[in-house]
């Protein structure tokens, strides 16, 4: 069942199906989509990692509240996983604990890259958090990650400089876009 669909995508929760799991080991093990998400579990090293994987987003969205989420980004037209979107609650420096700060963010398979997929499924949760009150939305960047720094550029987000106050005060470039 669609969380929200765009032009191109249709953007749903991750499963336990085998294509869904295969797909998201294939995303999580590769060190260049790793490298820039800061998660110790990542890259993952074998397949059963991303059935905990995606076991842990049921419980993160679990505990966001009504309308966030941590979500695969499907084509419309081939039915293929291209990566994922998520429009959540950012931890804060002790992060067990929730912020009232909300974030947009994506992860795509590296042969997805390019296509314009991670601007189209980050505006479409932007427009979906606006639609439920939201008046603002952050996106936090890994320093030198120059192309999802673009894609938050493309969606009219403002650079604010670096911030160490999510993810246990990791230092972030970060953006933020206002209704």
């Amino acid at each position: 069942m669609a969380i929200y669909e765009t032009e191109r995508l249709v953007i749903r929760d991750w499963t336990e199906d085998p294509a869904d799991l295969d797909r998201a080991y294939d995303i999580y093990s590769r060190p260049e989509v790793a490298r820039f998400l800061g998660a110790p579990h990542l890259p993952l090293t074998a397949p059963e990692g991303a059935i905990e994987l995606v076991q842990n987003w049921h419980r993160r969205n679990a505990t966001f509240g009504s309308g966030y989420g941590i979500w695969a980004i499907q084509l419309r037209e081939t039915g293929q996983i291209v990566g994922t979107v998520l429009l959540k609650p950012l931890p804060g420096r002790d992060e067990r604990t929730l912020t009232d700060d909300i974030e947009v963010g994506w992860h795509l398979h590296p042969d997805c890259w390019g296509h314009g997929y991670a601007t189209e499924a980050a505006r479409g949760a932007v427009e979906r958090g606006f639609a439920r009150g939201l008046t603002e939305i952050y996106a936090v960047v890994s320093p030198g990650n120059e192309a999802s720094m673009a894609v938050a550029r493309r969606l009219g987000m403002v650079p604010i400089g670096r911030r160490t106050d999510w993810y246990g005060g990791e230092e972030l470039e970060t953006f933020l876009l206002r209704r």
